[in-house]
Parts: C-alpha cells; structure tokens; sequence
C-alpha cells in the first residue's frame, strides 16, 4: 500500500478551557488531558513552550501504551498460570502445602535463570510448534525463564505511601559510591536481592483452602515526564498500573504534571517529583529498594547517560523504554567520534544506517547492564521518524550475560563501492551436550578478520561499523500480542492504529529468519505466555540492501519488487522488508548470489549501454564476474597454465585445439541448460552462483492480496520534527 498519512487524520483535539478562574489551552491525547502547553510567540512564527509537548510523537505514546499493556497482561498470564499449578499442587497433596524455594516447581528446583548461573533448558527446535487446546497454562509457563514475575508487584503500602514525593532534589545529597557500587545490592552481582517469596505474592489469602489470584501491579518510573502526559496516559490506559512516579529536572514541568493530574482526577496514582532523573534512579536503588515494573525513557536527544541508572532501578523481568532522537548521531556518520563516546561503537554509512543505530543503542543498553550481571532481551525495537524506540525486558542472568561477547559484532561495509557487506563478531559460542544429555555453552575468541580490506565483489575499500548488538531486535510473541490488542481500541482514541499496526507487521515479518518459537494464540483461545529467546541466539541475517541501490552501481534500470524476489524465492531463498526504509529486501541469499541476480537482469532483461561503466567503477567489476566473461576467463587460465607447461610447438597445438574443442562444447551445453528445468539449481543447495538459473517470476514474487497496511508513513505535516527545547 502506498504511505498515508495516518496520523494527520486524527490530530490531537485542542480548544480552550476554564480551570480555577484560569483561562487554558486544553489538548486531548488518549483519554489524557493536559493544559497550559504554551505561552508567548516566538520569533518563527509559532509559539514557544514553557513545557515540552510535541503532537508528532503521539505514535510514540500510543505505541508505548500499548507495548506496557501487553507486558502487562503477559505478568496476569503467568499469575494465572502459577495460581493452577498451585491449586493443582493443593488438590494432589489435599493441604496447604509448605513454603518452598523461589522457582521450586511440584516439588523441584526450577533451573530458572535467577538462580544464578542456573538456567531452564530451552527448546532446540525451531518454527512454528504444534499447538495443543488441551495444554494448560501451567505447563506454557514452566517454559519461561523469566525471574519470578511476582517481583513486579507492590503493596498496597507502596501505593499509598510512595517512597519519593514532592521535590525530589534534596535527594542528591546521597549520591551513589564513586566506584559505581551501591549499597545494599549484592556486590557480586550488582541487583539487590528479592526478598518476596513467590508464595507471598503470586496469591492473596487463601480461602477455604483454594488460594486467591493477586493480580499484577504495575509501578512506572516517567523519568522526564515534562508535561505528565504519558503518565496521564499510562494511568489512565493501563488497567494494571497501580503508581506512576513522574520526574522532571524543571519546576515549571512539575507545576504542569501537578495541575494536569489535578485536572485529570489521578492524583492519588501520579507523584509528580523534581530534581535529577539518574540521582532518582540511584537513591531508589541505593536507598529504598522499591524499585520499579517499567522505567520509560524519553529525553530530548540521547537517552545514554541515563542507562546505568535506569538498568539497575528495574525490576529483574521488568521492562525498560528508551528513546533517543538524535538519528544525527547513531544513524549518520557526520559525527563519528560522536557517536562512539555516547554508544561505544561507530555508525554506518549507507540506507542501512538507521538499523545499524538501533543495534548501537542495544549494544549500549547491554554493557551498561552486564557490568550489573543484567542481561537484555528486545521486544521491539523500532526506528521511527527522526528517533529510535526500544522495549528491553532486563532480567537478572548472569549466566546469559556471558553471551553479550558472541552476539557483538562489528561490520565491513563496502560503503564508497558496491554497497555489500559482512559481518565479524567479537567471540564463539558453541553448544555441547553433557553425559546426561543437558546442554551447555562453551565460549572462546573469534577468528578474525573475516573480511579482507578490500570488498569481494567490486575491490573497492571496506570501512568499520559497530560494535553493535548482533541479537535480534525483536520477539515475535510480544509483536504478537500488541497486534492482538488492537482490533479492541477505540480508533478516536488511538489515532494512530493504522500505522502501530503497519510497522508492527513489518517488524514481526522481520523475525522470518530467527530460529526460536513463534507462538500464535491457541485455538481454545487461551493466552499463553511470552517465551523468552534463547540468549545465545544471533540474528542470523542482520540488515538488508536496496535495489536502486544495486541497480544505480551497475547504471542499469531497477527491478520491480516482485521481479527481484520472485529470482529469490525462485532460488529458494526468503524475503522479506525491513521496517526502517521503504523498498527493501531482507534475505537469507549471500551478496555473491545477489549480484548474480543483478547480473543476470542486466543479461535478461536490460542491457547496460555501451561505455556506461569504465575501469576504476564498481559496476564494471562486477559486471566482469558475468557468466560468459567467467567462462572466458578460466579458459584463459586453463591456457596460460598450457604455455607454461608445454615444451614442443606440436604439443602446444594440440593442447589450443583441445581448450577451444572443450569451450564451444561448454556453450552449446550452457544453451541447453536453459532449457531444462532448474530444480537442482535452487542456489541454496550449494550450486556455483554462475550456475544458477534466474527466472524472475513477478508472479511467484507478487505478494498474497491481503489485507492493506500502512507500512511507510509520509511527513505528517510541513515543517514536522524534534521541534525546539522548551524554554
């Protein structure tokens, strides 16, 4: 479907209003309210802010909405779960019951990853797993290896009595230790250890020997909340949430969050605090230990200096949102020297850049957490307009920590070239089976380099990119059950569900390639619970490519979509977009398969004009790796190996008419060749790339006619973007 805009259909309803003998400009966004946005004029002709607000983010905030209450509702599966395999425990004892170890399930130890480098053995197998409506939720949750998910709750004290109110900035006379240590958490692992016993907070009071459901409750931290609008939201839309802590460094933004909570009648779920976010973070680490469910992130610019604080004041298997909007930085090579100080890696050059910056950010979100012994998993990490956004589960392994080193990588980028490139990552990881039949991981260093200095397919110069997070950026289960929450939504509410749900579909197509467990809803309609990835997984096909941009190194015409991946589903290769730039191809094909391709819609379809390529371009080498020129090639080979070998003038003969017998043989069967039936020359098969049989079948590469999605959204409106500080 061509872009739309989607979200100027529905702007955010603003008029006027009288509060308190006070005259406001009202904005409604959600089920949220909020007031006096702004005052003056500024000299470009709009008006300036007292308090941040920015309506083109409201993607943002829907999405995040929607992302925390499917987190939400995955904590209320597995409380479920865990409540009918108590009550299954109690009807095959007939009583109570004792108190046993966190994790101890039907009378044994859960190898789940809280316990240290302990670890539940995870599924092997990969696709789609047969679905039972039989199974219970009892036995989808044993799977999971997410800690103990009963630590994300509150008590009712907590609520009622939260552990920071009113002005938070006489706090940062307790700063954390200068070594990065802080007090009361476990100096081996860096998390303060959970007190709550799983018993005393998966159930409420037992009654007539059955236990209760308690369900889960959701403590947020808002961390530079400006208006309060998404903790407005957040409270007002997230039926779990039970407390929200909205931050701001600037009073003026904590007046606002006041009178919009007043005005909005959630006072008693919204503790508006001022002073520093990262001193909040680390006094509530260091001093309180109630830490928090879901810690949000939005800063206007870079979210990096926030991280080492915000990594260890979530709760372990609780979740982190992070947006960073300075795409100039992460995504652009302008600043590279920039860019590695914030995310310890180097940009890339080229339409791959913004993927790339994801992968940045991710990696930052990682080292910042594995100093803790944290390790991250992605649920969703887009890249959207001019800003990234991340959902990171964090969760405390430090066992899975160890695999932080093989799922780093750095990549050679044949940016100045033909565009190709490959990556290298820093460590090895294999897995091994143990006498019992368990499995275990070994780590060990990488070979390097993997690359040669100088591009494969057109000689030209690589450059670096990374390190970076080689993981996937995704969990397809999670993608899952935000889709499935939005055919319930109200579309004046969330005006921007057309696009939430275009990319969305394209990040869960981009989990094509993953080897984990995509799970769909059973039959029985029974909500299951989200199965963490395996933490050793790599993303085994990272990035994608253009075809202008292939089609502008050859100085050829550009395939249509459906002609390029009907070659590669031809060959049996998948495809696939990518959410972050319209028309490309992600695949599974090698590169020296994807110019073959190219090369072969050159042969095929569009001829290159005569002089169009020169020696020292990319295209002509590439062009000269053509089948008929290869073929001449190692004819020539053949024969300067003959010069060298042969002594007599006769021989030499002999052996001329022999090679030009063998090259017009080796033509006619090539004509022959194209005749038949290519099955044994699938291309994944290992066939030689100047073997292969390229059809491009537009109707084998048409996609399914299904239902129409926004998939690429158009500016919204003229002169949109980060917009100017609040002042």
């Amino acid at each position: 479907m061509s872009p739309s805009n989607s979200a100027s259909k529905n702007p955010p309803v603003t008029d006027e209003v009288l509060y308190k003998d006070k005259t406001y400009e009202r904005v409604r966004e959600g089920l949220a309210d909020i007031l006096n946005l702004r005052s003056g004029h500024s000299t470009k002709g709009g008006s300036k802010q007292s308090v941040f607000y920015n309506p083109i983010q409201q993607f943002n905030r829907d999405l995040s909405v929607l992302a925390i209450r499917a987190f939400a509702e995955d904590l209320a599966v597995i409380r479920r779960a865990r409540h009918e395999r108590r009550v299954e425990r109690l009807g095959r004892d007939g009583k109570k019951g004792t108190k046993r170890k966190r994790g101890d399930v039907n009378g044994h130890e859960n190898l789940d990853h809280v316990n240290g480098n302990k670890r539940l053995e995870r599924p092997a197998t990969a696709g789609r797993p047969e679905q039972s409506t039989t199974s219970s939720l009892a036995e989808s949750v044993e799977q999971i290896q997410v800690q103990d998910s009963s630590s994300l709750v509150i008590s009712s004290t907590t609520v009622a009595n939260p552990p920071i109110a009113g002005d938070w900035g006489t706090a940062a006379s307790d700063p954390p230790h200068p070594n990065g240590h802080i007090e009361g958490r476990n100096s081996a692992d860096g998390i303060a250890p959970n007190t709550q016993h799983e018993d005393d907070t998966d159930h409420g009071v037992e009654q007539n020997g059955s236990p209760t459901i308690r369900t889960p409750q959701i403590r947020i931290l808002d961390a530079l909340s400006a208006t309060g609008l998404r903790a407005l939201r957040y409270v007002k839309e997230i039926p779990y949430v039970t407390s929200v802590t909205a931050n701001d460094i600037s009073s003026s933004a904590t007046a606002s969050i006041k009178l919009n909570a007043e005005y909005n009648g959630t006072t008693d779920k919204i503790q508006p605090t001022t002073g520093d976010a990262k001193s909040l973070m680390y006094h509530t680490v260091a001093h309180t230990k109630d830490l928090f469910s879901v810690i949000d992130l939005d800063p206007y610019g870079t979210a990096v200096p926030f991280l080492d604080a915000a990594v260890q004041a979530v709760h372990d298997g609780g979740l982190l949102c992070v947006t960073c909007t300075d795409a100039g930085v992460f995504a652009s090579v302008g600043f590279p020297e920039k860019t590695f100080s914030q995310y310890g890696g180097v940009s890339w050059k080229g339409t791959q850049g913004h993927e790339a910056g994801l992968r940045l950010i991710l990696n930052a979100v990682a080292t910042s957490a594995a100093r803790y012994g944290l390790a991250v998993e992605p649920l969703l990490s887009l890249n959207i307009d001019f800003y990234a956004r991340l959902f990171v589960r964090i969760r405390r392994s430090p066992a899975d920590v160890k695999f932080l080193a093989s799922k780093t990588m750095v990549v050679y980028n044949c940016d100045h070239g033909c565009g190709s490139f490959s990556t290298q990552y820093l460590a090895q990881c294999r897995d091994r089976e143990d006498k019992n039949g368990g499995k275990f991981y070994t780590h060990s260093l990488a070979q390097g380099p993997s690359a040669t200095p100088f591009c494969d397919h057109c000689g030209f110069k690589t450059h670096l990119a990374g390190p970076m997070w080689g993981g996937p950026l995704h969990n397809p289960q999670f993608i899952t059950k935000i889709l499935a929450i939005l055919p319930s939504l109200d579309n004046k509410v969330y005006a921007t569900i057309p696009r939430i749900e275009g990319m969305l579909t394209l990040a869960l197509n981009e989990t094509l390639f993953q080897e984990s467990q995509q799970l769909s809803p059973s039959e029985s309609g029974e909500a299951t619970p989200i199965i963490p990835l395996d933490p050793a997984l790599r993303d085994p096909h990272p990035f994608f490519f253009n075809p202008s941009i292939l089609a502008r190194t050859l100085h050829c015409s550009v395939p249509s979509d459906a002609a390029l991946r009907g070659a590669l589903l031809g060959l049996g290769y998948r495809t696939t977009r990518s959410h972050t730039e319209p028309g490309s191809i992600r695949t599974d094909a090698p590169w020296d398969v994807i110019w073959e391709i190219m090369r072969e819609w050159v042969r095929q379809k569009h001829p290159i004009k005569a002089g169009a390529l020169k020696k020292g371009m990319a295209g002509f080498e590439i062009m000269r790796k053509d089948r008929s020129n290869r073929q001449m090639e190692d004819k020539k080979q053949e024969l300067r190996k003959i010069l060298a070998e042969t002594e007599t003038v006769q021989s030499l003969q002999a052996a001329i008419d022999a090679a030009l017998l063998c090259l017009s043989k080796s033509g006619t069967e090539a004509e022959g060749n194209k005749e038949q039936d290519g099955a044994s020359q699938g291309g994944s098969n290992g066939t030689q790339c100047h073997e292969l049989k390229v059809n491009f079948d537009e109707r084998l590469g048409k996609e399914a006619a299904g239902k129409k999605i926004v998939r690429y959204q158009m500016n919204p409106r003229p002169d949109w973007g980060p917009m100017s500080k609040a002042k």
